[in-house]
């Protein structure tokens, strides 16, 4: 939610696809219940974020028609933040049950920018392998493990340093980190 709430605030547009896990792990470590309903949803995190009317759209799981199932409208980029390693497999071997596998497949076939966020510990030798064939079909892996060297203070510190590596590789600028070596 961090990075959303971030792209929203440097005037970025967001398309936000989500799953029912998400839905839970929304529920359980932010306390924020996320409706089964694009709409609902929409309008419920307008609000949460303070969005600009229309700057942030979000899809239901099996909307097909969305412009991010299209090749001939695929956005920029794509973050799944985080990638649980289900959805790793399946954006690994071309499976498209849902929405978010099938907007990471076009990123994949329209070589557009895809970054997986990959949530898990340990990596079994079948995740490790998934991560492998995303990265040569053009994804990059970013696994969600924060750096310790800026001497985090909080949670939201850990927090910050993911996303803020996540947004420097989207390009957008911010402020959550020191830079390496900017006050050394």
């Amino acid at each position: 939610m961090r990075l959303t709430e971030c792209l929203l605030d440097a005037g970025r547009q967001v398309q936000l696809l989500y799953s029912q896990a998400a839905q839970v792990v929304a529920a359980m470590e932010l306390d924020l219940q996320l409706p089964g309903s694009a709409e609902a949803a929409q309008a419920q995190l307008t609000e949460h974020f303070h969005a600009e009317p229309g700057q942030l759209q979000v899809y239901g799981r099996q909307q097909w028609t969305a412009p991010v199932a299209s090749g001939s409208n695929p956005p920029q980029a794509l973050v799944v933040c985080p990638c649980t390693t289900g959805t790793l497999a399946s954006i690994a071997h071309g499976i498209s049950d849902d929405l978010i596998d099938r907007a990471a497949d076009v990123m994949l076939k329209e070589r557009r920018q895809l970054i997986l966020v990959v949530r898990e510990t340990p990596f079994s030798a079948i995740h490790l392998q998934n991560m492998l064939t995303v990265t040569q079909a053009g994804a990059l892996v970013m696994p969600a493990n924060p750096g310790f060297y800026y001497q985090p203070e909080s949670v939201d510190d850990l927090v910050d340093f993911m996303v803020a590596r996540i947004l420097d590789h989207l390009g957008v600028e911010h402020d959550l980190l020191p830079r390496w070596g900017a006050d050394r």
